[in-house]
């Protein structure tokens, strides 16, 4: 357990011992709601994680459903743009300036 030894457990207990004497069950107990507490805020926080998470790929993959969608209408029919030909004449050039 966390790399400590039958030793090393017996001198924690018996400083426990001496220092909360009587009050060691009480404060034994307190400290188990307060690692149960704690335990609950964190699958709390993973929940609300993955909740989020969820929340994200859910968009994300409706986003990519709106690209399918938009490539099923077809182009609109406008008059494709076709660059002149000739030569600006000198009545066009001379408006433009």
């Amino acid at each position: 357990m966390f790399g400590i030894g039958m030793q090393e457990m017996i001198i924690i207990g018996v400083i426990g011992v001496l220092l909360f004497g009587k009050r060691l069950p009480e404060v034994g107990r307190s400290v188990g709601k307060s690692l149960m507490e704690f335990k609950r805020g964190m699958q709390g926080i993973e929940s609300e994680i993955q909740g989020a998470r969820q929340a994200v790929d859910h968009a994300a993959s409706q986003s990519s459903n709106y690209e399918e969608l938009a490539d099923d209408y077809p182009e609109p029919a406008v008059p494709k743009f076709e660059p002149p030909t000739k030569p600006p004449t000198e009545d066009a050039k001379s408006a433009t300036s």
